[in-house]
């Protein structure tokens, strides 16, 4: 029977220490390797359990490494059910396997084997997680269901392809920026595709994704002091200290300060690394946040709301509807109650749009807001240029919560 191995050729290793990763295959006096157009380190590549660690791209190529070897080896159980895996010289027998193989082109290198888009894609996305992943998921679902058992490759996607789409998702998702949301996450794949030297096709260039305005989703300085100061129910209070909280550290994400550990606060900065984007934040906390922090200290995280709540997206859920049901309380007849919301649209992520939207008030500037928020300057190529000013950014907040505090005063003074 034919073995088909997996086998790191460090025969040849490469300027950069790498080598190529490479598939064996046997069968009887017939033995032959099969190039997969990937080069590891020997601290990247798991003999024993064959899949690729320590890479940052490992989920990507183990998806890869995975299709691959199950197209080989259902080309392999036909080859040998029908008798030409005996018959056929070990040359036809290979060109018979590469062509099976996903992304192959007979015609183009024989050495080369690339994913379709649909694989690379399915490998991004379990590079995601939570909410993230559910979104990519999403996209990848409707893109299953246009597509078919169609095949389609990096090169099959261009301008009109994507016009096309966009019209098929019409009647499924109405709205313009919901659609934006699907071709944005293509257009990600395709980032990362050319990033790591899988493609050289980008439609994007072509392709502008819409955008509808949509209504601005943050609070102005005086809201944020009407929530601040309202005589809410006890059980609203720790809802809307956790929101002040997020608004504090500049509008960190509630997966980020859920999952926050003691440890990550150090010399008054609390570290962290952003579940959606990957970047490292540093952020200093003002005395105003570490009242709060005091205030709801957890056992193993830095904050208690985990200690209490089964996840970070049942917290936010609750979070949002106390938020949202702050305000005056009529009692009416037979003791039916009615509230009057005094931000009936807020939510956790109305703190970072508000952080931004004082803070420009005042006049931060526009880079220094960009930087804060983790937001890129124009475009990946050149922002790796831009050094991360957490002494600009200090700046800036401590001026927003003072801006914030003179407002508070001055009401306060008001109403003596």
């Amino acid at each position: 029977m034919a073995s088909v191995k997996l086998y790191l050729d460090t025969r040849t290793p490469k300027k950069n220490g790498t080598s190529p990763l490479k598939l064996g295959i046997n069968h009887r006096d017939k033995r032959f390797l099969l190039n997969l157009n990937i080069s590891l380190s020997s601290e990247q590549w798991d003999s024993v359990n064959n899949k690729v660690v320590a890479h940052h791209r490992k989920q990507v190529l183990n998806s890869f490494i995975s299709q691959i070897m199950a197209d080989v080896n259902v080309c392999i159980l036909e080859l040998v059910r029908t008798g030409k895996m005996d018959r056929m010289p070990p040359n036809e027998i290979k060109s018979v396997i590469v062509a099976a193989m996903r992304g192959f082109d007979p015609e183009e290198d024989p050495e080369a084997v690339k994913p379709s888009f649909m694989d690379y894609f399915k490998g991004f996305l379990e590079t995601k997680k939570g909410r993230t992943r559910e979104v990519y998921q999403s996209t990848f679902n409707k893109m299953s269901t246009y597509i078919g058992d169609k095949r389609i490759d990096f090169e099959d996607i261009n301008k009109s392809w994507l016009q096309r789409f966009e019209s098929y998702m019409e009647e499924s998702v109405p709205s313009v920026n919901g659609r934006g949301v699907h071709l944005r996450n293509i257009r990600a794949v395709f980032n990362d595709a050319v990033d790591n030297d899988v493609t050289v096709v980008y439609p994007f260039r072509k392709f502008k994704i819409q955008k509808a305005a949509t209504a601005k989703r943050a609070i102005t300085a005086e809201q944020l002091v009407q929530l601040m100061d309202f005589d809410c129910d006890k059980h609203q209070e720790k809802y809307r200290d956790f929101f002040m909280l997020i608004f504090y550290l500049i509008g960190i994400n509630i997966i980020d300060l859920c999952n926050l550990k003691k440890e990550q606060l150090v010399n008054g900065r609390i570290e962290y690394i952003r579940a959606k984007t990957h970047k490292l934040y540093s952020i200093k906390v003002e005395p105003e946040a570490q009242s709060i922090i005091d205030k709801y200290k957890g056992d193993e995280y830095l904050l208690n709301i985990l200690d209490r709540y089964k996840n970070y997206k049942d917290f936010a859920k609750r979070m949002n509807q106390n938020l949202r049901s702050i305000g005056e309380v009529k009692i009416g007849k037979h003791g039916a109650k009615t509230i009057s919301p005094i931000l009936p649209f807020i939510t956790t992520y109305t703190a970072r749009h508000s952080w931004a939207t004082i803070a420009h008030k005042i006049g931060v500037s526009k880079d220094v807001i960009s930087m804060a928020l983790g937001h890129s300057f124009g475009n990946r190529t050149t922002d790796i240029y831009i050094d991360y000013d957490s002494e600009k950014i200090d700046v800036a907040n401590r001026r927003v919560i003072d801006f914030i505090n003179q407002i508070k005063n001055k009401k306060a003074t008001q109403n003596s």
